[in-house]
């Protein structure tokens, strides 16, 4: 058998990058946005942000990824903006309470 002597690139910069990409596809699967509507809102704020400031499409990707899921189901009322903070908040926490190189969870109730 033959030996690779390179490692696949990886598909994704980081593994929160494919958490990103994983929970819009479970969201549109579980119906709550179609995915036309998803490239629709997404292309619009690549456009937006990309007008601002030059995309590297790494993180920067991401956030705008993030924060379109966000925008998204705030505006379909399947979430506040007020529980979105709240959720950003406990992460946050608790990522900061997290020794190095530890997973990271979220407290109950957030």
């Amino acid at each position: 058998m033959p030996q690779c002597d390179t490692l696949p690139t990886p598909v994704f910069e980081a593994p929160w990058h494919a958490q990103a990409f994983a929970l819009a596809v479970h969201l549109n699967e579980s119906g709550l946005f179609t995915w036309p509507e998803w490239v629709t809102q997404f292309s619009a704020a690549l456009q937006e942000a990309g007008l601002a400031r030059e995309l590297n499409g790494g993180d920067d990707y991401f956030e705008i990824w993030l924060a379109t899921i966000e925008a998204m189901m705030t505006a379909k009322g399947h979430v506040t903006a007020t529980e979105v903070e709240h959720v950003k908040q406990g992460w946050e926490r608790a990522y900061l309470a997290t020794p190095h190189g530890q997973p990271v969870h979220l407290p109950e109730g957030v």
